[in-house]
């Protein structure tokens, strides 16, 4: 981030002097983005008063307590300037597309010396760590729709694509513009902090889906409208595309570059049926869109009583006498005083258990048994049918999974006054539970979740359960406080991660100089012949030369070209009768070979075989023996002799080459369910990295460690046998599949079954 400054940007789109259509079209970008943003800058604002609130009251300190007692002060004077000036400066940056970009090294014609040097303000370099990591993160996240806007921005600046560092709904942009806005609010540094961690969680959230409706509207405005793919601009004298690969499995000559991000298809956003997953464990779900909450429960309250008729139809039994109803306040007031109990009275049995539990109590109570209220009881059996679903997703023996348990009364609570907890993903209770659910998912390993994260979530469990007294801010406030301690797991999972892939770019940009050096010793050669073992020699001893070089000092340089005249020089030299001799390119070759690992004696007697030329039945077949063990045992640069070893997989099924064809534009970061037994447990990885060049795929868990290296065209096979699957958003969250998993039982209850309209089914 940088420090505050006039940009030269034009104030607004109608000052700007643009074209009426680009006018016209931004105008439209910035309409969605008010809409889009409001409602996220509303909840960021709410949340962080409620938090320096809850701050204020928790301070040890009168000291801090009074600093954030002033800075609640200064924020209810100022907030309502905060979302105007946000706006203001977004408008700004749209304005301004067509401004000349800054250079970087532009620092405003200041005269560069040792008496401009100062040091920087430790609160000024925390709070660009924040924004930088902020802005990183997003990033991340949202890779291909941020080269797809960079592209279509650059044609409504008459320019080249953009990059997310330029782009004005970057998230570097609005990072910066959030950190301009916040200068109106008047409040210290740690307010300000706080502030930047409220917009990440709470505006940044749905950061892909904004741009995603962003490609939607251009799109429709016909820029770049059939935009399928960002173009790589290769340097000059770069290779022809790789063509498409065939599905015998081989591969053609690979392009010079390193592999680049797959870019999907422009146009409307794909539902989460067919999304792939790419959130870590835990992760806040983004605000969705809300439906009719009255007719969706009426949907489950119908499905209910379906299935209700047919076990009773089935069970035979007689009609259950009429007794009197227990009000929905007296029920809640019973489960109050049951959260009450000691923990392990509260944490047996299921919601059935608890219900019989109430019912006993109130037997007690009145000298009469009571009912539960028609739609109570439609909400203890919704809450049990998920959560009987939900017990078959995690583990029984994980260190968090009796906290799944310890929720069953605050969430029971919640759902008898707020129905919404059955309808909505992102309500604060649900997303509790899928965070903690999830900590004991059966798709992770035993050991895959990290042992700094179960304290703080029983922490918060326990927190809920001793607190909650009907405010849900209750379970927003421990959403928020269980969301820093994830965050902090998933920077360093996206650092580890981010490692591995740089690891797996190198070995892709090695695998890419091998191919590029054969294909240069091949041509080389052309249809010349050479000695069996000095062809043997070239394509090992001397393509390591060249592969090295090629890593070393790339296509373009001297290096290389002096590479290529030694191997024209070394294959005039084998095909002459009697070569003179040519101590320069002895020595040449012999310094090379010395460089990829050959020394001493080993080294002179190759280069002597490279450089003059001796005919198979004139040598010692001995000492050609002798090396050709030792290079036989030697590794070479970059070998990997697993995967040499493998066996030729037969070509690939129309089938295998769909998925094969899919694989190759999957987003990276998308999760990836692999079948383990035949009794069809599952495990995720994820999807880090693959290359379309190398056909490498790298896979890390939760945590962000390396677990696997696979090929696509094997991956492929998997996926075609049923082996491997993709998570898709709509199934990707633990409590979400439960979820579905339990109205989809209902379902076939009700004799519509799993293919019945899904478009009135609750979240």
């Amino acid at each position: 981030m940088t420090t505050l400054r006039d940009t030269g940007n034009p104030r607004s789109l109608a000052s700007a002097g643009l074209p009426a259509r680009v006018r016209r079209i931004l105008e439209r970008t910035l309409a969605l983005l008010s809409e889009e943003l409001d409602h996220g800058m509303g909840r960021m604002l709410q949340e962080f008063e409620r938090e320096l609130f809850r701050l204020a009251d928790v301070a040890r300190n009168p000291g801090s307590e009074s600093g954030y007692m002033q800075a609640l002060r200064s924020f209810r004077l100022n907030r309502a300037d905060l979302v105007p000036r946000f706006m203001v400066e977004l408008e700004s940056a749209l304005a301004g597309v067509r401004s000349p970009g800054e250079a970087p090294a532009a620092r405003g014609g200041e005269e560069i010396s040792f008496r401009n040097l100062a040091l920087v303000e430790d609160t000024v370099m925390d709070e660009d760590t924040v924004l930088r990591e902020v802005a990183s993160r997003q990033e991340n996240r949202a890779t291909l729709a941020l080269h797809l806007l960079g592209q279509r921005f650059g044609v409504l600046a008459g320019a080249p694509a953009f990059d997310a560092g330029r782009l004005p709904l970057g998230p570097q942009t609005l990072c910066r513009t959030m950190r301009n806005a916040a200068v109106d609010l008047e409040i210290n540094y740690d307010a300000r902090l706080l502030l930047y961690r409220m917009f990440d969680r709470q505006v940044m959230a749905g950061y892909p889906q904004l741009l995603e409706r962003v490609n939607d509207l251009l799109a429709a405005e016909g820029v770049l409208p059939a935009l399928t793919f960002v173009p790589v601009r290769a340097r000059p004298g770069a290779a022809e595309p790789v063509p498409a690969t065939p599905a015998t499995g081989t591969r053609t000559a690979a392009p010079r570059g390193g592999a680049q991000p797959p870019a999907p298809k422009s146009g409307p956003a794909l539902p989460e049926a067919l999304r792939p997953h790419t959130a870590w464990m835990g992760e806040a779900r983004p605000p969705a869109e809300r439906d009719d909450d009255d007719s969706a429960f009426a949907m489950l309250q119908q499905l209910l009583s379906g299935r209700r008729e047919l076990i009773g139809k089935l069970r035979s039994e007689p009609p259950p006498q009429s007794r009197q109803q227990l009000s929905t306040p007296d029920l809640i007031d019973a489960l109050k005083t049951l959260q009450r109990q000691p923990s392990s009275a509260k944490g047996r049995g299921g919601v059935a258990e608890i219900k019989q539990a109430v019912l006993a109590r109130t037997r007690q109570q009145r000298g009469a048994g009571a009912a539960l209220a028609p739609e109570d009881n439609d909400t203890f059996e919704l809450l049990g049918l998920l959560y009987g679903q939900i017990e078959n997703e995690i583990r029984a023996d994980a260190p968090t999974s009796a906290l799944v348990r310890e929720l069953q009364l605050p969430l029971l609570r919640v759902a008898l006054r707020d129905r919404a907890f059955f309808l909505h993903a992102d309500h604060p209770a649900r997303q509790l539970l899928n965070t903690v659910a999830e900590s004991a998912a059966r798709w992770m390993d035993r050991n895959e979740l990290d042992p700094q994260l179960v304290q703080p979530m029983r922490q918060v469990v326990a927190d809920v359960v001793e607190r909650f007294d009907d405010d849900p801010a209750v379970f927003s406030e421990a959403n928020s406080q269980l969301q820093e301690h994830l965050q902090v797991q998933v920077r360093k999972a996206e650092m580890l991660e981010r490692r591995h892939v740089e690891a797996a770019r190198g070995k892709e940009k090695l695998e890419v100089a091998k191919m590029r050096a054969g294909e240069a010793l091949e041509q080389a050669i052309g249809d010349q012949r050479l000695p069996k073992f000095v062809r043997a020699l070239l394509n090992q001893a001397w393509a390591d030369v060249l592969t090295l070089t090629l890593l070393r000092h790339g296509e373009d340089s001297d290096s290389w070209r002096q590479q290529l005249d030694a191997t024209r020089s070394i294959i005039a030299a084998c095909t002459q009768e009697r070569p003179a001799a040519d101590p320069e390119l002895g020595g040449h070759v012999e310094t090379s070979l010395g460089l990829v690992g050959y020394h001493g004696e080993e080294a002179t007697v190759i280069a002597q075989r490279l450089t003059g030329h001796v005919d198979d039945e004139d040598d010692d077949p001995a000492s050609r023996t002798e090396l050709a063990v030792k290079l036989k045992a030697r590794v070479r640069l970059g070998e990997d002799k697993a995967k040499a070893a493998r066996p030729k997989l037969p070509p690939r099924t129309p089938v295998e080459q769909a998925h094969y064809e899919q694989l190759r534009v999957m987003p990276f970061g998308a999760w990836i369910e692999f079948v383990t037994n035949q009794q069809g447990d599952v495990i995720r990885r994820r999807l880090s990295w693959y290359s379309p060049l190398t056909d490498n795929a790298l896979f890390v868990n939760q945590r962000g460690q390396r677990v696997d290296e696979q090929s696509l065209d094997s991956l492929s096979r998997m996926f075609a046998s049923g082996q491997a699957r993709l998570v898709t958003a709509q199934r990707g969250r633990l409590v979400d599949r439960a979820w579905q998993a339990a109205v989809s039982a209902l379902r076939s209850f009700a004799g519509r079954g799993d293919g019945a309209a899904a478009a009135g089914a609750p979240a």
